[in-house]
């Protein structure tokens, strides 16, 4: 059946990157999606593939059960968009100001719904279910992972894979981990409230600016010595906000950051120590502060025995494309579904190996080798037969 299911992808290599061009020219952000879970349901309806709507909000989950019995194994797909203008030359590129497909999620739609159209044929000869779920939401907090689940996505689920396209690796690559690959993530707004004045008069002040200043700088201090080294763990401020003219103490600032971490004990450690960070340093210049964490996605832990059979599953790859890669202080909102059943996330390159300067995710000049969704869907498609057949 292997060898069918990868004649069928190999036929469905042009519509998959039809598709994936279709869904990266109409971008939609997160929350905000209509046009791609529209089109997503076209496609399948035009499969004759049942499919249910609105799940948990904007999701779709499709089933195509076998002839016979067997385990249920579902694949996932991602289809929102990011907030960036898109620098790029494409013939397809983004016709919506300021949106555009820079993290692969158009990518990743198309290899499941090319995974689907490669699968359909074979119905008669399945043992078991496959779930097709397209989530959407997956780039914004709380995600679209858990709002799926609580509308019951994982009912009577065995396993749960899904890929990533991955600008790190080159195209003809499939990089796997098992345990810990993707970190946990929270964010936080710290508020430093002092007392606004007069520059020529700053003992009568409490310079909000100063603080908040001071209170970057501190906080840098956490990981490198409060954390064990041999932990990873990052604390980083994305921005900070004070003043409006240069003879004006500021009576406030506010900062923006987020704690990445592998460890559960860790991530609760950081979120009551950059609390600490924040009260000492307001309090050296009798300011007040206030602070708001925003709880975000766990780390994502892929499952040994699942992540063995996407290992052999990529086996049709050349030898040495296949490879174990460390864990990355990205996160995703997979790790929810990884939490209620057994499955892994793997990453299949996209790198473009033409010499060409080579653009990471969330970049406004962002770009994949379409090869890239041939290869991903034979992976993610080998590993459903071998998750069916276990």
């Amino acid at each position: 059946m292997l060898e069918t299911l990868f004649t069928h992808l190999a036929q469905q290599e042009a519509e998959m990157i039809r598709l994936r061009r279709d869904f990266h020219r109409h971008p939609e952000l997160s929350f905000q999606e209509v046009r791609t879970p529209a089109k997503i349901i076209e496609y399948y309806e035009s499969l004759g593939i049942p499919y249910q709507k609105n799940v948990g909000g904007n999701g779709i989950v499709a089933t195509l059960q076998g002839a016979r019995p067997g385990k249920t194994i579902a694949v996932r797909a991602d289809f929102d968009a990011l907030p960036l203008q898109e620098e790029t030359e494409l013939s397809f590129r983004s016709i919506r100001p300021g949106v555009m497909h820079a993290c692969g999620h158009d990518g990743h739609t198309a290899i499941v719904l090319g995974l689907a159209a490669a699968f359909q044929p074979l119905q008669e000869e399945l043992e078991g279910t496959i779930l097709f779920i397209h989530q959407h939401g997956e780039e914004v907090f709380p995600g679209g992972a858990i709002q799926m689940i609580e509308d019951g996505c994982l009912d009577g689920v065995d396993a749960i894979f899904g890929t990533h396209l991955e600008n790190d690796l080159p195209v003809g690559t499939i990089g796997y981990h098992s345990g810990h690959t993707l970190c946990a993530i929270d964010e936080f707004e710290i508020v430093v409230h002092g007392q606004g004045g007069h520059a020529q008069a700053p003992h009568r002040t409490q310079d909000a600016l100063v603080a908040g200043a001071q209170l970057v700088c501190n906080l840098q201090h956490l990981v490198s010595r409060r954390v064990d080294p041999f932990e990873p763990a990052i604390v980083a401020i994305g921005s900070f906000h004070a003043g409006t003219a240069p003879n004006i103490v500021t009576g406030e600032a506010r900062i923006v950051g987020e704690i990445r971490t592998f460890n559960e004990q860790l991530r609760h450690q950081l979120r009551q120590q950059v609390d600490l960070v924040a009260r000492t340093t307001c309090a050296g210049i009798g300011a007040t502060y206030s602070i708001d964490f925003t709880t975000g996605y766990p780390s994502l832990w892929n499952h040994p025995n699942e992540t063995k059979l996407v290992q052999e599953a990529a086996g049709f790859l050349p030898e040495g494309h296949v490879r174990e890669v460390k864990p990355m202080m990205a996160a995703d909102d997979f790790a929810y579904y990884l939490e209620q059943v057994p499955g892994s996330y793997f990453f299949t390159g996209s790198a473009k190996t033409d010499g060409r300067t080579i653009y990471p995710q969330h970049h406004p000049k962002y770009e994949i080798d379409e090869q890239a969704l041939l290869i991903g869907a034979k992976t993610l498609g080998a590993t459903v037969l071998r998750a069916l057949q276990t």
